[in-house]
């Protein structure tokens, strides 16, 4: 299969951020083949199966979200503004959910990722097996870490039962186009050190990515400094967890001696600037991070957290946040915002030799942003009108590996109404339970 999608706002984010105002992109089969200018367009039409016109729409990479659990979406807009939201309501909950809950729930999210152009995402949650299969019916990249926590849970009888779980999970997946099979410890103040020590050599002996919650809550940090005169960035290095293959979420509460210690280690960041905000717990030092040779890429958190999961949200309060916290208006382009939400989410999950950019010979992870929308014009510069004006609904088409999975605003393969009349008909005994703790 060949496709040509033509009059575009190519917008490449490679190293040299090239723009082509009136561009087009070739994929063969799975992978982008040729992109430039349209004036250097010179095969046949004829020689397409497909020929795309673009409008003028913005053509960029797939947006990568860091950090997600698809699971949660029977969650959302459920105690949101409760202070202890975690413990009194997400917890409990969660020993309700079940493995048909967390597909349908994960069918559901995914659909609602690729709607906005998300074509990869990294999550964390119970029943990851399910998951991972939802994710590969649905067409999307992901990688699905199964979680690891000191209690008993909704897929494991006793307190750390997901390393068992991970155990069986993980060699199913392994060496599938789409899908990468990980281990995800939920945090360090919720985990023994030998769980988080068998959780290195795990993901050791398959090679797999590993991701946790680090330094998100101030009682976590107290923790920590209360029993070992540590923080958790620095109990983590002194027992060895610390590595490339770490990819550390929200990190909030950071020193400067942490941020050296990530930089060292190689361990890479997701940022969830959304759910931190609305939470409010803080906004992390990304430029820090940044300047210190950290890769960082933007994640939603899971829909109970920040409620949707779109990159267009994170990218714009990612602006706002963190130009007020630095008191300076020129602080991170519209430019450096869309990277991390593109190739810098792919450096951190590993994944930037294949995606993340608009480069020959990479997965063809593609989405067209249409301008004709009212909030779309004028455009004078296709980063700014991604970060600041943008939203999920200007998603007009989205590829994955290769595959139309969004055309016309529309599912292609599959019924949004179906997906959500099936996590309804789920949702039936979780809905009971959560009203009983709302009251």
């Amino acid at each position: 299969m060949k496709t040509l999608i033509q009059h575009v706002q190519l917008v490449t984010m490679n190293a040299t951020r090239d723009v082509f105002p009136d561009g087009y992109l070739i994929i063969q089969d799975t992978r982008i083949v040729a992109l430039g200018a349209m004036e250097n367009l010179t095969e046949e039409l004829s020689h397409f199966d497909k020929v795309i016109d673009g409008e003028q729409g913005i053509l960029m990479p797939g947006m990568i979200n860091t950090h997600t659990h698809i699971g949660m979406v029977p969650f959302r807009s459920l105690g949101d503004d409760v202070p202890d939201r975690l413990r009194r309501f997400l917890f409990p909950l969660e020993q309700h959910m079940t493995k048909e809950l967390a597909y349908h729930s994960g069918k559901y999210a995914i659909a609602e990722m690729q709607l906005a152009g998300v074509t990869s995402f990294m999550d964390m949650y119970y029943f990851e097996d399910e998951l991972a299969k939802a994710t590969a019916e649905m067409g999307s990249r992901g990688i699905l870490g199964e979680t690891i926590i000191d209690f008993p849970t909704c897929d494991a009888q006793e307190p750390h039962g997901g390393l068992a779980y991970a155990e069986n999970y993980i060699p199913k997946w392994l060496g599938n186009p789409l899908i990468t099979p990980a281990i995800a410890p939920h945090a360090p103040n919720t985990n023994s050190q030998e769980a988080l020590e068998k959780t290195t050599m795990l993901a050791e002996k398959y090679d797999v990515p590993v991701s946790l919650h680090v330094a998100e809550m101030d009682y976590e940090v107290q923790y920590f400094m209360d029993k070992y005169g540590l923080t958790p960035v620095g109990y983590l290095h002194k027992i060895g967890f610390l590595s490339p293959r770490v990819i550390a979420a929200h990190c909030i509460f950071l020193t400067d001696d942490d941020i050296e210690l990530l930089k060292i280690t190689g361990t890479k960041v997701a940022h969830c600037i959304g759910a931190n905000t609305k939470s409010a717990k803080g906004v992390a030092r990304i430029q820090d991070l940044l300047a210190a040779g950290v890769p960082v890429g933007l994640g939603t958190d899971g829909p109970s957290s920040g409620n949707t999961l779109d990159l267009f949200t994170q990218m714009k309060l990612f602006a706002n946040f963190h130009k007020t916290t630095l008191k300076d208006r020129g602080a991170f382009p519209a430019v450096e915002i869309v990277a991390l939400a593109t190739n810098g989410g792919a450096e951190v999950l590993g994944l930037s030799k294949e995606v993340g950019s608009l480069e020959v010979g990479k997965q063809a992870d593609v989405v067209l942003v249409e301008t004709k929308s009212v909030n779309m014009f004028p455009n004078f510069d296709p980063y700014a009108v991604l970060v600041y004006s943008g939203n999920a609904s200007n998603v007009e088409m989205v590829y994955i590996n290769g595959r139309c999975v969004v055309e016309k605003k529309q599912l292609v393969q599959q019924s949004l109404s179906s997906l959500q009349q099936n996590l309804q008909a789920e949702m039936s005994e979780f809905k009971k339970r959560a009203m009983e703790l709302a009251d």
